[in-house]
């Protein structure tokens, strides 16, 4: 049953890509993307990783969506029509493509209690996270210690790009209120 529902949450995602992909209307799609970055949390919520789809929901579908109206009111909703496409974007995709299915090809299966992770990080987390960093929280001990600067990483890089379109709206206003 659970990979049935899989199937059709990778479907609804495959049609919803397609939808953007075809679509000119730039408000139609913004609202596609919240869609799909709700059938995203969605499917990591079946594969039981509820962290990671509630950090989908509340960025892909929330924010996002939120930074792409706003910045549709400031701009033109219909794409503009451009020069004939050339098949150089596609090949570079697709061998992209086939150069990470090839480094998946000796991964161990998922889930496999023989992985590597499985033999070695994971017991050394649960074992020694209550000695070495005092917090009885295996999650939190990981995310807060041991990967802290990953952890850091990822929050400067929202932070940076949140920034980034906050100078951009606002200077996209401003060249509009100068050039009237």
């Amino acid at each position: 049953m659970e990979n049935l529902i899989d199937i059709c949450l990778l479907g609804f995602l495959a049609v919803t890509a397609f939808g953007m992909v075809r679509l000119r209307n730039l408000f139609a799609v913004a609202m596609l993307a919240g869609i799909y970055s709700l059938l995203s949390a969605g499917l990591f919520v079946v594969l039981d990783a509820v962290d990671v789809a509630f950090t989908e929901a509340a960025v892909g579908a929330g924010i996002t969506t939120i930074l792409m109206l706003g910045t549709l009111a400031l701009t033109t909703r219909e794409e503009k029509r451009s020069a004939p496409r050339t098949i150089l974007p596609l090949l570079v995709v697709a061998v992209t493509g086939a150069a990470l299915i090839y480094g998946t090809l000796d991964m161990p299966a998922f889930g496999d209690p023989t992985a590597p992770v499985h033999q070695h990080v994971a017991p050394r987390y649960l074992a020694a996270t209550p000695t070495e960093i005092g917090i009885p929280n295996v999650v939190t001990a990981v995310l807060a210690s041991y990967r802290g600067y990953d952890t850091l990483g990822e929050v400067a890089v929202i932070f940076t790009a949140g920034i980034g379109v906050m100078i951009l709206l606002g200077l996209g206003r401003r060249a509009g209120r100068s050039g009237s």
